[in-house]
């Protein structure tokens, strides 16, 4: 029924609704205060302040109310003690005052303006560059896992004909002293006939020694040096045979072995990583 009054429009009035206080278990009835003698003060006369009136654009008058046949009645109420905050302290001596045109400080303010943007974006790709350096150094390895990724050989402890194996970023690292017919021997195969194809000269920087990963490119076993068929390196776990530079010439391995970076750095040493 309440909605119904609410709708109705200028028929209000007419249309009643009826409402009974039901007293509670835990709390009899009460009568309540009736103020009909206390009245709200509202000056009309005073200015509205919204947003249409601070530029001016506001209706100067009273309070109005409208109603219609297919509309509810309305009243336009307007809280007419609200304050307008002072932001004198926060702007400009330029354009203090309002009746005065601040296009002849334009230029100024702007250049403020811009100069202000510039330095935050200056210092912001600074500490977004110094933020993404750290994360990336926060990647790389540490100085002792640096450390164990290089090995430092002495060849002088190699005589000249055997192989020494060392353990090298957990595998094993094989550094053959070559003799000069088995640099001879190497030199002179066939590439075309060798299943992976390499020229011993593109897998050694110095003929006398080859470095190879002992890890067979079959399923992963340790060959045996100075074994096999062709004097290299021989798989006993199914049968594969490499030559004094490390290439597969019999077996079922598909290809040559590893051949790590290393670099000479003197007559008598060499590393590897």
């Amino acid at each position: 029924m309440l909605s119904v009054a609410a709708r109705a429009g200028p028929f209000a009035p007419f249309v009643s609704a009826a409402a009974h206080a039901v007293p509670g278990p835990l709390r009899p009835l009460a009568p309540a205060a009736a103020h009909r003698d206390r009245k709200v003060p509202l000056d009309l006369k005073r200015p509205l302040l919204c947003r249409e009136s601070l530029s001016g654009r506001a209706a100067r008058g009273g309070l109005v109310a409208s109603a219609s046949l297919n509309a509810p009645a309305g009243v336009r109420c307007v809280h007419n003690d609200v304050a307008v905050p002072d932001f004198s302290a926060y702007r400009r001596q330029d354009v203090q005052d309002a009746s005065a045109s601040s296009q002849g400080s334009s230029d100024s303010r702007k250049g403020f303006s811009y100069l202000m943007t510039a330095a935050t974006g200056v210092a912001t790709a600074y500490v977004a560059k110094n933020v993404v350096t750290q994360f990336i150094s926060s990647l790389s390895a540490s100085a002792d896992v640096l450390a164990l990724s290089k090995i430092e050989i002495k060849l002088s402890d190699i005589p000249e004909g055997k192989n020494m194996a060392f353990k090298w970023r957990g595998k094993p690292l094989f550094v053959r002293h070559r003799t000069q017919a088995e640099i001879s021997q190497e030199a002179g195969v066939d590439v075309s006939q060798l299943r992976d194809p390499q020229h011993d000269l593109d897998r050694v920087k110095k003929p006398e020694w080859v470095i190879l990963v002992g890890v067979c490119t079959h399923l992963g076993c340790v060959p045996i040096a100075n074994a096999g068929d062709f004097g290299g390196y021989y798989c006993p776990c199914h049968g594969s045979h490499y030559d004094a530079s490390g290439r597969i010439r019999k077996g079922p391995a598909p290809l040559n072995l590893e051949v790590p970076f290393y670099q000479f750095i003197g007559d008598d040493t060499v590393v590897v990583g």
